[in-house]
């Protein structure tokens, strides 16, 4: 398997291990500053995804589609991180701590406008992602070697449209409370 996909899965896995760290340590150790250490380790994954992404580039490296979804992966995650660690914050001071108020469960219009936010977001890393991309196929200057990102490409697209779409039928249809 290749490389860059092995970092990918790394980078998950490590994303959600600080976060976890990270939230252990704040809540059940109560150190809230090396808490908020091993949550800031965040975007140094991220950082560690695209250096090695970088290099394999520039030392000749064919882009491949896990070359073209590392690019997606630091864009969304750029984009999605902070309310990521937020959701998984209030998780795991109501469930693991017993702490606070139960996470709400958004019904009806506020469930659609929170999709809309949602949806810019995913616009905000798509746009972040197609620049990264498009900026690799301008660096590297050889189609044959950047062939594989415009599938990435078109597939993201494909993605974006389809989840505009459900967005849009959540404010024709919004979700209700369950009985």
């Amino acid at each position: 398997m290749n490389f860059i996909l092995w970092l990918i899965i790394f980078c998950e896995v490590a994303f959600w291990v600080v976060i976890l760290l990270g939230l252990v340590t704040r809540y059940v150790f109560r150190q809230k500053k090396l808490g908020l250490f091993f949550l800031a380790l965040t975007p140094v994954v991220d950082l560690i995804l695209l250096v090695a992404t970088t290099m394999d580039l520039m030392n000749g490296a064919t882009a491949e589609i896990p070359h073209a979804i590392a690019a997606v992966y630091i864009s969304v995650s750029l984009v999605f991180g902070r309310s990521m660690i937020s959701w998984a914050d209030d998780r795991f001071r109501y469930y693991v701590m017993k702490e606070g108020d139960k996470p709400k469960k958004l019904t009806g219009f506020d469930y659609s406008k929170n999709y809309l936010k949602n949806w810019l977001k995913h616009l905000l890393s798509y746009i972040l992602g197609i620049g990264i991309l498009h900026l690799v196929v301008y660096l590297i200057n050889d189609q044959s070697r950047t062939e594989s990102i415009d599938g990435v490409i078109n597939l993201w697209t494909i993605v974006l449209i389809i989840d505009l779409i459900i967005c849009i039928t959540y404010f024709i249809w919004p979700p209700k409370k369950n009985a």
